[in-house]
């Protein structure tokens, strides 16, 4: 009896003694940083590892007595590496500095009176003082924390400093970095492209010197133009002087995403046809769902110019089920058109109406301003690349979406991007909501020639409302989308297309019964501009969805025709009757 109580306690101790090992790991991955588990942004630290005395990153290079750059890294620290090491030197930038101040979220782009807006420095070394070329540069960033770190940014841009002016290239044109680093670096800087290994904490880069000299051919923040604008009034044209470098040959296309339904096949139709108005010759590519998009409007899309592209969709994790969002991040597929080097995405809700092609001279990713640090991604540069495209995947897991879409996503992983005119993305909203707001902005959407180089419809699109004017005006959380100026440019363009396209902007019945509930809101509202008041002339008012014969008015003139031969049988059985005697 008393070896089972033995027994049976010491059973006891050792589930305790057990339980208190699971605690005691459980607290301490509750008390690591993300950095620790987060497999998007950061990568799990090796445990185990003891750092080589010569690291083989340094083994394979074209010397047995490498050069070796060093960013952020004490020359003592290698000492038992070979070769001879160089410490770069640079000024770091001013605690002062934020994100924001690199990333405003507007600034003087007009350059009014000749003044270019005031940004803060972010300093880079001068490299004149080392003689020769470095085999292998080799950085130490500083330590995980906000993804949006003014200091960690400066740190990547002058190891890719040294890089471009001061790495020996190899016969294929790179250059080998290692860049020491408890979490991922900067995707933005080094492409997850030219990652080839890990070695514990070091991650190590072939880096393509050519496609790094684009990016840092740039402003380091957005606070200044990628792509400056110059001349005047609707002269006003995208400077590529700026950006101009030995082009190499690259295949470069324009794509647009559908996804979820098929309302926006009229907008993609007309963007298609847009773009083809400015003159541009680069592919069409359209990315699309075929559960979504049947048949007849797939032959109206490729029609329109569009090369089609059938896409898996992919889930948004955190959308619920039958939400507009559910499956935004489909948007993702555009990484992996590998046959294409630049990729100038386009929303189906945007008109162009001058020529994009000088985009294609940015690298990725580069787009236009939205509100804060974070930019549009309407329209934006991207470069195809399947681990991009893997990685992206990988992200979904533990990024989350500000706005819970597919912008919010981007802006989480590209951080650091190229700002671009707001001419090239121009938001169709009225945000001040004052006079000069709206008169200017008006201007801009009627300005023929055009002064802009697209406009993007925020709120309902053109082709969901009746042609006579733009139905956001009924509709009080949507007022501040309302222009039509604005609806009436989409029209015009509309019109030059066949009507063979141009059936596939009808409405449904749902529709037009929105519409008209809207339209009877808006009358009990009072809504001063009176809008509601305008008697619609649009046939789509009675056209049934995708056919030029409505049903209604078929009835009708069938009745008519009816009426009309009743009365003629009439008169003629009148006509025929011999007189009556009297």
């Amino acid at each position: 009896m008393m070896r089972a109580k033995s027994t049976s306690k010491a059973l006891v101790i050792r589930i305790n003694l057990f339980m208190v090992f699971l605690i005691g790991v459980y607290v301490v991955l509750l008390l690591q940083p993300s950095s620790f588990y987060t497999s998007c942004t950061t990568t799990n630290k090796v445990e185990g590892t003891v750092e080589p005395k010569r690291p083989s990153f340094l083994n394979g290079l074209q010397t047995q007595h490498p050069k070796i750059g060093l960013v952020n890294i004490d020359p003592a620290e290698t000492a038992g590496w070979g070769g001879e090491a160089v410490a770069v030197n640079f000024e770091r930038v001013s605690g002062g500095v934020t994100w924001k101040d690199l990333f405003p979220e507007w600034i003087n782009e007009e350059e009014e009176y000749g003044r270019e807006p005031a940004c803060p420095e972010v300093p880079m070394p001068e490299l004149g003082e080392y003689a020769g070329g470095m085999d292998v540069v080799v950085a130490e960033m500083p330590e995980c924390g906000a993804a949006r770190d003014v200091g960690r940014l400066q740190v990547h841009l002058v190891v890719g400093r040294v890089v471009v002016e001061k790495g020996r290239r190899r016969g294929d044109g790179r250059v080998r970095v290692a860049v020491k680093s408890q979490c991922r670096p900067m995707v933005e800087v080094f492409r997850w492209e030219d990652m080839a290994w890990r070695e514990g904490e070091w991650w190590v880069y072939e880096v393509e010197v050519g496609r790094l000299e684009e990016k840092l051919r740039l402003p380091v923040g957005s606070c200044r133009l990628a792509l400056p604008l110059v001349g005047q009034g609707f002269h006003k044209e995208l400077d590529v002087t700026k950006v101009l470098a030995p082009r190499r040959p690259q295949r470069e296309a324009y794509a647009t995403v559908l996804h979820s339904s098929d309302s926006y096949v009229c907008g993609a139709i007309t963007l298609a046809h847009s773009i083809r108005a400015t003159g541009s010759r680069r592919d069409l590519l359209l990315l699309f769902d075929h559960s979504s998009i049947q048949e007849p409007k797939r032959r109206a899309l490729s029609e329109a110019g569009w090369t089609l592209v059938p896409i898996q969709r992919i889930r948004n994790p955190r959308a619920e089920k039958y939400s507009y969002n559910e499956y935004n991040y489909s948007k993702l597929r555009l990484w992996q058109l590998l046959d294409y080097d630049k990729i100038i995405f386009v929303d189906a809700d945007v008109l162009v109406l001058r020529n994009l092609d000088p985009l294609f001279s940015l690298p990725q990713l580069s787009a236009t301003g939205n509100d804060g640090s974070i930019f549009n991604s309407g329209v934006m540069v991207i470069e195809p690349s399947n681990r991009t495209f893997t990685l992206l995947m990988e992200c979904t897991r533990d990024v989350v979406s500000y706005n819970g879409g597919d912008q919010g996503f981007l802006n989480e992983v590209f951080v650091w991007w190229h700002r671009l005119p707001r001419r090239v993305n121009f938001l169709k909203n009225f945000w001040a909501n004052t006079t000069e707001e709206v008169m200017e902005k008006e201007r801009l959407f009627g300005a023929e020639p055009p002064e802009l180089y697209t406009i993007h419809y925020l709120g309902l699109k053109p082709w969901l409302c009746y042609r006579d004017y733009d139905c956001n005006w009924n509709i009080a959380n949507q007022r501040a989308y309302a222009s039509d100026v604005a609806h009436e440019r989409w029209w015009v363009l509309h019109d030059t297309m066949g009507p063979g396209l141009r059936r596939f902007c009808g409405l449904t019945e749902r529709r037009r019964d929105r519409l008209e509930k809207d339209r009877r809101k808006a009358e009990r509202l009072g809504f001063a501009d009176g809008h509601w008041k305008i008697y619609v002339k649009d046939p789509r008012r009675v056209h049934v969805v995708d056919n030029n014969i409505s049903v209604y008015m078929l009835l009708c003139v069938l009745r008519r025709w009816f009426y009309i031969y009743l009365f003629l049988y009439r008169r003629g059985r009148t006509t025929d009757k011999e007189p009556i005697s009297l």
